[in-house]
């Protein structure tokens, strides 16, 4: 079949709504700093009424991966539920708007367009309270199966293990993509998420439902429930096709059965925000792979990618990121 994407994201349609705020902020309001949490309707009003002023930026883990990807230069598809109100209209013209191929019809009914309240506080860190509404209905019927077969990666992220029906949605994308000989992707997007799904994601990962894994340094550790990290990857190495481990300004580390590679990090003159670090580093790998280089070319490319988007506010680039990877002597 021919190839129409390089790579499709499947995830939660999200607008980040980003404010900032000291560490004694999350103390007062019962935050955990660095975490994501699922919150009702209610909550999201309370927590919004709390916040300073604020920034909206469309996003969602794999929606800002998938821009990344665009941003790139590649073919770049993304599906994931809104509703036909205001901030689905803004989530649709921002990813429409960077080149990325979403056609999904708005909910006329039911919840509305989910959003996550970001607070970053002075260090950059960034504590997350996500509403998934209309996000959260996504189902399997949802699913192009040809769009699917025709893209050659299909990207997930882990929070969609949250909601039955995305899960089933995830497992039906899984699928129809290795029928299609096509490779599937999967990033754990947050410690908290593996401590809820742990045995499931390490299941995904046994039966090679998923193909290429993605990881930061906390969740390998949540993953196999151990702190030391040479313990964590040479257990990794027993299950992965392909996987890789970012670890901030310490690079990254790609696994597979063979071989353990680390790939420096990209200088940072000062941290911002890291939102997005993850799901940029994600795009820039998945473009490298997308474009057959070695792997750690495309850890490069994913290193420069997120080295960009924490030097502001916001988890999507802001400016171009072939013209980036150019200037570095990444791409011709």
């Amino acid at each position: 079949m021919t190839t129409r994407y390089d790579v499709l994201g499947i995830g939660n349609a999200i607008v980040d709504v980003i404010a900032r705020a000291e560490d004694d902020f999350l103390i007062r309001h019962g935050m955990q700093k660095g975490s994501m949490v699922l919150v009702d309707e209610a909550r999201a009003a309370a927590i919004y009424d709390l916040m300073g002023p604020a920034t909206e930026i469309s996003g969602g883990s794999a929606a800002n991966t998938i821009v990344g990807v665009a941003s790139f230069g590649a073919r770049a598809a993304f599906v994931g539920r809104i509703c036909d109100d205001s901030l689905g209209r803004i989530f649709t013209h921002d990813i429409r708007a960077v080149g990325v191929a979403f056609d999904q019809p708005p909910a006329s009914k039911g919840p509305s367009t989910g959003r996550c309240y970001i607070i970053v506080t002075p260090d950059g860190e960034r504590t997350m309270n996500t509403y998934l509404g209309a996000a959260q209905q996504l189902g399997p019927e949802d699913i192009d199966a040809d769009m699917v077969a025709a893209s050659a990666i299909t990207y997930l992220e882990g929070y969609l293990w949250d909601p039955r029906d995305a899960k089933d949605a995830f497992l039906k994308a899984a699928a129809v993509a290795h029928d299609a000989h096509r490779l599937v992707a999967l990033s754990l997007s947050d410690a908290f998420c593996v401590d809820r799904w742990r045995d499931e994601f390490l299941g995904l990962l046994r039966d090679r439902t998923v193909d290429l894994l993605f990881a930061n340094e906390a969740e390998l550790h949540s993953l196999y429930q151990t702190a030391d990290f040479d313990s964590a990857i040479s257990a990794l190495r027993q299950v992965a096709r392909l996987a890789v481990v970012t670890r901030s300004e310490k690079g990254c580390v790609v696994v597979s059965a063979d071989t353990v590679q680390t790939v420096p990090a990209f200088a940072v003159e000062r941290v911002i925000d890291t939102t997005g670090a993850g799901d940029l580093f994600a795009a820039g790998f998945l473009f490298g792979l997308s474009r057959s280089t070695d792997h750690a070319t495309a850890a490069r490319l994913g290193a420069l990618a997120a080295a960009e988007v924490i030097g502001h506010l916001g988890a999507r680039p802001s400016v171009s990121l072939k013209s980036l990877a150019q200037e570095n002597g990444l791409l011709v």
